[in-house]
């Protein structure tokens, strides 16, 4: 059973940065392509980051291309992503994707396996 578990949300002023982290235990992490979303009150889930099974290729909304960047530790099962210069738009449930199919995916449907989500908020 694969379980995805992200940490490292919480409250930041506009202008300042956070790290999220993903963890997923019970598959082959190394075989996975990652994603992050994020969906805000009101509004439909929406893509934000993508990264190949290798970190090498990566992929972002228009919206964070910039300020946020996606990575991954194959050695540690997790998948990172920094964001910096939030905006208080920014402020969403983030959610973190494991696609077992390797590549760089955008698409919410081609992900099987979703984490909880967590809350960043970001106050202006």
């Amino acid at each position: 059973q694969v379980q995805v578990v992200e940490s490292g949300g919480g409250l930041v002023q506009a202008g300042g940065s956070l790290r999220l982290s993903c963890g997923v235990s019970g598959g082959t992490f190394s075989k996975y392509g990652m994603g992050w979303f994020r969906q805000a009150p009101g509004k439909e889930r929406e893509f934000v980051a993508a990264i190949n099974w290798s970190g090498v290729s990566t992929y972002y909304a228009e919206s964070v291309k910039g300020r946020f960047t996606i990575s991954r530790d194959n050695a540690k099962n997790t998948v990172y992503l920094q964001m910096n210069s939030l905006k208080p738009e920014d402020t969403a449930v983030y959610y973190c994707a494991a696609n077992p199919g390797v590549s760089l995916v955008v698409s919410d449907f081609e992900y099987d396996y979703w984490g909880q989500g967590i809350q960043v908020t970001v106050s202006s």
